[in-house]
């Protein structure tokens, strides 16, 4: 299944710098309010007193997670993750530079993951938990890695693709984004991740996608061998050459002509709900121009039948005669 956005938006982040440095992972408090702490097996929460129940509930589901796709099982270990309780809370332990439209955030260099645990989302629900996979994908693949820079379109797409990909129907605008010359180049996205929520929508989808065309016909087998190569030869470059046979300017061609050819024009319209609005206008104005035809049709009828009482069934005038049947 492919899956690009959520519940609205839902944006997330992996900060390598940015953050503010802590000194210890564990913040005693946050914006006037005392943390307390829950060890599990794989990581510590971290957490107001009113979300103790929640936080339990995140802490089983971290350490229950699967295996990320081609990376060893044990990462990530040992990951702190703090439930913020509120948006001044999150922006001391972030440094502030996360919009307020975020629904995560993961801090490799802090082996740490920041969710809002008090703003209007339900982290334990289907998107929330999506979410805590995607940071979760982010701190793995950076432990794996090491000191390694993956390109950020590789970086937000494995995380979209170890947490459920995107919607296929979504697929539509990256055809339209792509006819229109509006989908940016992916080496871009290494140096600045947009920060307006329409244009990290893009930023996603082309991520996701992009990674999804790369890794399919492999699977996790490929994928493995790559990350194996990459971390080996210290080279995201050799180690795409070697493993999918192509280079990264080379697959962003491939890439941009399977999207092309896979979500054709015909697709798009489909899925368009400019399409379907503009067919429900076309629907509401054949309506009408038939109601019309059919008035003046009634109209035409109405005005050559004979009336309801003719004349000469109408009694005469005082003191006039009174006219029989035609004829007689």
């Amino acid at each position: 299944m492919i899956r690009a956005a959520v519940a609205g938006l839902i944006v997330t982040f992996a900060l390598g710098g940015g953050a503010r440095q802590l000194e210890s992972q564990i913040p005693d408090s946050l914006a006037g309010e005392a943390y307390f702490n829950l060890d599990g097996a794989r990581a510590s929460i971290h957490f107001v007193r009113a979300d103790s129940l929640l936080a339990v509930r995140v802490l089983g589901f971290l350490d229950a997670q699967p295996p990320l796709p081609g990376l060893p099982d044990t990462l990530p270990s040992g990951v702190t993750a703090v439930l913020t309780h509120g948006p001044e809370a999150f922006d001391e332990l972030t440094g502030g530079v996360v919009p307020e439209w975020r629904a995560g955030v993961a801090i490799p260099s802090a082996n740490m993951l920041v969710m809002p645990a008090a703003e209007g989302r339900s982290m334990v629900g289907v998107e929330g938990v999506r979410t805590l996979r995607h940071e979760w994908a982010h701190l793995g693949l950076h432990a794996y890695l090491g000191a390694l820079r993956a390109p950020r379109w590789f970086d937000e797409g494995y995380a979209q693709w170890a947490s459920g990909g995107f919607e296929v129907l979504d697929a539509w605008r990256l055809r339209v984004l792509l006819a229109f010359g509006r989908a940016p180049p992916m080496d871009s996205l290494a140096l600045r991740w947009p920060t307006n929520r329409e244009e990290a929508r893009i930023a996603y989808l082309l991520s996701a996608s992009a990674v999804t065309y790369l890794l399919e016909p492999g699977g996790e087998r490929g994928l493995e061998l790559f990350l194996e190569r990459w971390r080996a030869q210290r080279s995201f470059e050799s180690a795409m050459r070697e493993t999918f046979g192509v280079t990264q300017e080379g697959f962003e061609e491939q890439w941009k002509r399977h999207v092309r050819a896979r979500y054709g024009w015909l697709f798009v319209l489909s899925h368009s709900t400019v399409f379907w609005g503009v067919l429900a206008l076309v629907l509401l104005l054949m309506l009408r121009i038939r109601r019309t035809r059919n008035r003046e049709k009634l109209a035409r009828l109405r005005a050559t039948e004979p009336p309801d009482q003719p004349a000469y069934w109408d009694v005469g005038t005082e003191g006039g005669p009174t006219p029989g049947p035609p004829g007689v």
